[in-house]
């Protein structure tokens, strides 16, 4: 159930200099990325791990919130080149990091039971669920001073929570589902939300192949979870994690 992920933080955020961002845009757009790039890293590691949780043959499966917190910080390290771990934990960006790898952590240890469950197959903690209990948990953490959500073209959202609000449905429609817009590419902008001064990126993500036993061929017919497939195609857009970061109104 993965999707393809962005290309590196720090490069996309040079582009975006390049392309006539302002300083504390840029900054901005690099804290947005990596925080979109831990939930990456976290959820490709629940997915690689879908047979052993899946196994009804083994009870414990040694899958701990520090064996899942460690597996997704490698992978963070390998795709940013950055440890997550080095950047100053005063800063935003690193108090933003910090809250999502405590909650990758706590998620994971919240859901040993289901998890560790002898005698049953599939246990439905795949990475859409996981990205969802993370993002939900986080909002508790960082929600004064950020929000991140992972959405979808509507007609692609299984659960209302999800639903994209006007400006990620703008974003979609009009952007990222547009036949010229750079494949990857993802969306920032200055933009007052919910009264707030705000800047928010939405990050495209693509159905691999992995991805399609849910979301693929036939369309309606149900899968796994119990919910009808989309009929998609691996390329197609699948997700939009949406990150807004809050500023102090003046």
């Amino acid at each position: 159930m993965s999707r393809l992920g962005i290309v590196s933080a720090t490069v996309l955020a040079f582009l975006a200099l390049g392309q006539g961002m302002l300083a504390s845009e840029a900054e901005d757009t690099r804290t947005a990325l990596n925080l979109a790039r831990l939930l990456q890293a976290g959820r490709a590691v629940i997915s690689a791990n879908q047979a052993l949780i899946n196994d009804p043959n083994i009870g414990d499966k040694g899958l701990t919130g520090d064996v899942v917190l460690a597996a997704t910080i490698e992978i963070y390290k390998k795709t940013t080149q950055i440890d997550p771990l080095s950047v100053d934990p005063e800063s935003r960006e690193g108090r933003l990091l910090r809250a999502g790898m405590e909650t990758i952590k706590e998620v994971t240890d919240e859901n040993q039971s289901f998890i560790n469950r002898e005698g049953v197959g599939f246990k439905a903690f795949i990475p859409a669920v996981f990205g969802r209990l993370v993002t939900e948990r986080l909002q508790d953490k960082i929600g004064e001073e950020a929000e991140i959500k992972i959405t979808a073209p509507p007609e692609l959202v299984r659960n209302r929570k999800a639903r994209p609000d006007e400006w990620e449905r703008q974003v979609i429609e009009s952007r990222l589902l547009s036949p010229e817009w750079p494949r990857g590419q993802f969306f920032a902008e200055a933009y007052r939300s919910k009264g707030r001064d705000a800047f928010r990126v939405a990050v495209p993500e693509y159905y691999g192949a992995s991805c399609l036993s849910c979301h693929g061929e036939k369309k309606g017919e149900i899968d796994i979870t119990g919910y009808p497939k989309e009929g998609a195609k691996e390329g197609d857009l699948g997700g939009v994690i949406s990150i807004t970061l809050f500023h102090a109104n003046e």
